[in-house]
């Protein structure tokens, strides 16, 4: 199914360290992350400061425990939710080895991208490892779908991730993107697009203890009559976001494999699924 022979490429850490401030989603509460260069191999982590002995969550597939409407990583008693927007910009960046100290339980929104992230990591700067990394390369597809919606990783010969989706609402109804790997255009294509959501589940999730932290600054909103808060800033941006929590639920394997990552109308549920089997392959 798999095999590690495939091309080795340096590893990479941020020249400095950077922090951003802002609310929870899901929590509502405001919260510090510090992200600093950590020592080759390391691979990307948390910590919470905030907590005795600063307890670190590897920000790998052992760690998660919760995925709805975000992804959760633990260890022991200590959680770090909603982190696969700041993986994702780490990920879509190149940054194999870094350190990411947090004051509570969830990473800042920020505004609903990974373009505040993106940006504060390309104004750091980042540096060549001394470690290598070596991605999987996948001799045979593997999947895992509920009903028809699926995630898939296909051998190919560059790393490429499509998403798809399809809703009820006019405003959304069918989208697809695709973008292949590059650290040049993932600030431009990818980072910017925005978490969204419908207006006719907002009250129950909140009563469910969700989203107490979005609002019409951090998420896009839809209604039957369109959007409540435009302008988009892609024709197919929440296809666009998808394909962010992808790559940043993707990036708990450590390195991509080198595949075509596709999937449709998937969750983090089914993401991390995904990770899981190819986590196993690898090990075996």
């Amino acid at each position: 199914m798999v095999n590690t022979q495939g091309c080795t490429t340096q590893a990479r850490s941020l020249a400095q360290s950077f922090s951003c401030s802002g609310i929870g989603l899901h929590t509502g509460d405001l919260t510090t992350a510090r992200v600093l260069p950590a020592e080759p191999g390391r691979g990307r982590y948390f910590v919470r400061t905030d907590l005795p002995d600063a307890p670190e969550i590897p920000a790998r597939i052992e760690s998660v425990r919760e995925t709805m409407l975000s992804t959760e990583l633990v260890n022991g008693a200590a959680k770090v939710r909603t982190v696969e927007h700041l993986l994702a910009a780490l990920a879509g960046l190149g940054i194999n080895d870094v350190r990411i100290e947090v004051d509570g339980a969830e990473v800042p929104l920020l505004d609903g991208s990974a373009r505040s992230w993106t940006e504060a990591i390309l104004q750091a700067g980042t540096i060549g490892q001394t470690a290598q990394t070596s991605p999987i390369s996948l001799t045979e597809p593997v999947f895992v779908r509920q009903g028809d919606a699926f995630v898939a990783a296909i051998p190919a010969l560059e790393l490429r991730f499509s998403y798809g989706i399809d809703f009820e609402l006019s405003a959304i109804g069918n989208q697809w993107h695709s973008w292949q790997f590059d650290p040049t255009t993932f600030a431009e294509e990818i980072a910017p697009a925005r978490t969204f959501g419908f207006a006719h589940q907002i009250e129950q999730l909140r009563a469910n203890g969700l989203i107490k932290g979005g609002s019409l600054e951090n998420a896009l909103v839809c209604s039957a009559e369109g959007w409540i808060n435009p302008p988009l800033r892609f024709s197919n941006e929440p296809a666009r976001h998808k394909l962010l929590d992808l790559i940043g639920d993707l990036s708990l394997l450590g390195t991509f494999p080198t595949a075509h990552f596709l999937a449709y109308k998937a969750s983090h549920g089914l993401h991390t699924q995904l990770v899981r089997q190819l986590s196993n392959l690898s090990s075996h």
